[in-house]
Formats: structure tokens, sequence, C-alpha cells
């Protein structure tokens, strides 16, 4: 599940808490909002996490001399 993913759960999962007045029989529409929202929560930091540990800064590539030696005839 990407970043998006955990986005849309805590957004739903807010809607389901904060702005809906249903009342669903055996269902507690509030505690899946919450359940929804920590999920998405543990999603944003796990990915964040992950995705700090990609950034490896990596130097750059060192550059390589090659000397030509040319051929001189000592001067007689």
């Amino acid at each position: 599940m990407g970043l998006g993913g955990c986005i849309i759960l805590i957004a739903v999962g807010a809607i389901l808490t904060f702005a809906t007045d249903w009342h669903m029989q055996g269902v507690n529409l509030d505690l899946v909002g919450v359940i929804l929202m920590i999920v998405g929560l543990i999603g944003v930091t796990t990915f964040s996490s992950i995705a700090r540990r990609r950034r490896v800064v990596v130097p750059p590539p060192t550059t390589t001399v090659v000397e030509d030696h040319q051929r001189r005839e000592p001067p007689y």
C-alpha cells in the first residue's frame, strides 16, 4: 500500500468518525473510523521510514586519468 492508500484510509476513517450520524445494528462506525485512521497513520509512518532508508547518498564516481605516453626519440 502506497502513501496515497494510507491517506485515503485516514480520510475515510475521519469521515466515518466525525461526519456521519448513521447507526447500524452491530457495527460501531465511530470505532471503525478510528481503526481506519490508526491503520492509515501506521502505514504513513512505515512508508516514510522505508522511503528514508532508500535515499542513500551515493558519492560521485571517481574519474580515471589515462596518461598517453608518446615515444620520443632522444635528441642526438
